[in-house]
């Protein structure tokens, strides 16, 4: 039998694949950045033809570095940017524009005039998600109305939707020639289209956004084998087996497979998603109720999510826009430089704000800037705002579960940052746990995909493989917490209503 497992992780900055062995360690990994492409003030492009090239190029990474050949490999998981968007022509196999990318926000006339009409929880009670731009479904409706020609040949069955997991499936198992056109419940519940209930495409909502069902992919598990690499490809006739949303795989890689299990990830955005089980649970502060996973045949798991548009996106942008850093590392050494924020509080809005605002009209903003304040105080703001708005989501989630969590679970690249995790801990007041892996996302999609060509037996044998790295116990006195957060919020209001109708 193979002896590993290769993860695709398609993300916001970069696309990666990660050969994991049985223990769910890694073995070897390959990592591409594409193009972050931005035509206009707000508007968030990518190129699918070089993801898809990047793609191949990282598979091929990851083997070599193992020195290992495709018949070493059980099965391909994929994960994946959930809500960016590509439209291809099903014949060519060309897209008819840039993937439009989740953080983009030129759809807000759009959920304008759809929320017009009920206003922006008008589908929330089917879907489970408010109106935003955030989501695929007026990415797509967008582009059948601005891209020349696009809405006659999607009427006449030629073009194909599909997040980017749906874009490298169809690819990866033969394009034109056969490619397998599919989706997993999880990414499905981030286009505004799928029934949270059925887990089938909602025909009244797809009238109400124009656009035909014939272009959507096949609602699949988010763990069965949905077909295998075509003979052009290194991987040829390994089975695809596993497929989840880059947060959804993150919890699964977290193991948080209990009512009740949360995990928060911190990446180009934060995410943190909270199990409910097989109940649907609507949440009264500002949560998303989305689909956690789906194993084969059996009951889906749901869960809320907390989304945070900008978190590790803005050490990016602290690095490409401003030029304060080279290499995102150095924010932590720069924010060090400093004792405190010196009443700096940078609120990066710059895709409106998400959980639990809601608040389209928002743009970053930084603020309580004196002429004592250097780039040391907006590096550490910076840091503190990814900490500061995880804060306003678990406290969200804490009220939807009438609970207040006693611990949270972290993953993803910034929780390498020691500074951020320990004042992670003092904003929150509880112990911070990040695991020994914490690449979980493709730990996730690299499980699921295990789970359905019998790698691993069972979610229990993958509970035993997760592993405790360090902690972060809370060391900030209450009443100085209490204090930064009140400053924060203060903050966050002043980036509300900034963008007029003739303001984009």
């Amino acid at each position: 039998m193979a002896d590993y497992v290769i993860a695709i992780d398609q993300g916001t900055t970069s696309s990666r694949a990660i050969v994991f062995d049985s223990a769910g360690s890694i073995v070897s990994s390959g990592q591409k950045e594409h193009e972050q492409i931005l035509p206009r003030a707000g508007w968030v492009e990518h190129d699918p033809n070089e993801i898809w090239a990047n793609t191949r190029e990282v598979i091929g990474q990851a083997l070599s570095r193992a020195n290992l050949t495709r018949h070493d490999i059980a099965a391909v998981g994929i994960t994946n940017q959930r809500e960016t968007a590509v439209v291809w022509d099903k014949n060519t196999g060309e897209p008819v524009y840039n993937a439009i990318v989740w953080q983009d926000t030129r759809t807000q006339k759009i959920v304008d005039e759809l929320a017009a009409d009920g206003g922006v929880e008008r589908f929330k009670d089917t879907v489970g998600l408010p109106l935003a731009t955030y989501f695929s479904g007026t990415k797509i409706k967008w582009i059948l109305d601005n891209v020349d020609g696009a809405r006659e040949k999607a009427e006449a069955g030629d073009l194909l939707f599909g997040t980017t997991d749906s874009w490298l499936v169809w690819n990866l198992t033969g394009g034109t020639d056969g490619g397998v056109h599919i989706t997993d419940v999880t990414n499905a519940s981030r286009t505004m289209f799928m029934d949270l209930k059925t887990l089938a495409w909602d025909d009244d909502i797809l009238a109400a956004f124009g656009v035909p069902k014939s272009m959507l992919p096949e609602i699949k598990s988010s763990s069965e084998v949905y077909g295998t690499v075509a003979a052009s490809q290194l991987l040829r006739e390994t089975p695809v087996a596993g497929i989840l949303g880059d947060q959804q795989a993150a919890t699964f890689g977290q193991v948080a497979f209990e009512r009740g299990d949360a995990k928060n990830t911190y990446g180009t955005g934060n995410f943190l998603i909270v199990n409910t089980g097989t109940e649907i649970v609507r949440s009264e502060n500002g949560l998303l109720t989305t689909v956690c996973y789906r194993i084969g045949d059996a009951d889906p798991v749901y869960a809320l999510e907390g989304s945070i548009a900008v978190t590790g996106s803005a050490i990016q942008w602290l690095r490409d826009q401003l030029g304060i850093i080279s290499a995102a590392p150095e924010v932590e050494q720069l924010a060090e430089s400093v004792e405190d924020n010196g009443g700096v509080y940078f609120v990066p809005a710059f895709s409106g704000l998400f959980a639990p605002y809601w608040r389209g009209d928002a743009r970053g903003a930084i603020v309580g800037l004196t002429r004592f304040a250097n780039k040391g105080h907006i590096a550490r703001a910076a840091l503190e705002a990814t900490a500061f708005q995880t804060a306003e989501v678990l406290d969200a989630a804490d009220s939807d579960a009438g609970v207040r969590m006693t611990e949270l679970k972290v993953d993803g690249g910034m929780t390498a940052n020691d500074a951020l995790m320990q004042f992670q801990a003092d904003i929150l007041g509880i112990p911070v746990i990040r695991p020994k892996v914490i690449e979980t996302t493709a730990l996730g999609a690299a499980y699921a995909a295990g789970l359905a060509v019998g790698f691993w037996s069972s979610t229990e044998e993958l509970v035993k493989n997760w592993q405790e790295d360090k902690r972060w116990e809370p060391q900030l006195d209450p009443a100085e917490r209490d204090r930064l957060l009140r400053q924060w919020k203060k903050a966050v209001t002043k980036t509300f209503d900034w963008v007029d109708d003739d303001v984009r």
